[in-house]
């Protein structure tokens, strides 16, 4: 597993050993969102090209898209956040919302390292 990168809009991506990448969102997403109600997840096997949307989660306060910062396929779904939203977050272990077989050429290098992160958010 590689270490976790950063979008600008507060998504997650983490590399794994088989090749796909974990995506979830951050801790300052899910704190931003307040209390969580639902998630729509996506179907495995869907495609989702970079920029796209894949999963809506609704809040108490509103309903946000999650986006992914490369394109791909959904080799999995992490069902179980539908029974417990408070894990979504940084933890790559439980708090992951999807595993995309990226197309190949994706590069996350372009994405954000934690300590750059960590400055843009300072600056919000």
């Amino acid at each position: 597993m590689t270490q976790l990168r950063y979008t600008k809009d507060h998504e997650w991506v983490q590399g794994q050993e088989d090749g796909t990448v974990r995506i979830g969102i951050t801790d300052y997403a899910r704190d931003a969102l307040g209390d969580l109600v639902y998630l729509d997840l996506p179907k495995v096997g869907k495609t989702i090209t970079k920029g796209g949307h894949f999963a809506v989660i609704e809040s108490v306060k509103a309903a946000s898209e999650i986006y992914t910062p490369i394109a791909g396929e959904v080799a999995d779904v992490n069902t179980g956040l539908a029974d417990a939203l408070d894990q979504l977050g940084q933890n790559p272990d439980t708090g992951w919302i999807i595993a995309l077989r990226p197309e190949s050429g994706s590069d996350l290098s372009q994405l954000m390292d934690d300590t750059a992160y960590q400055s843009y958010v300072k600056g919000l």
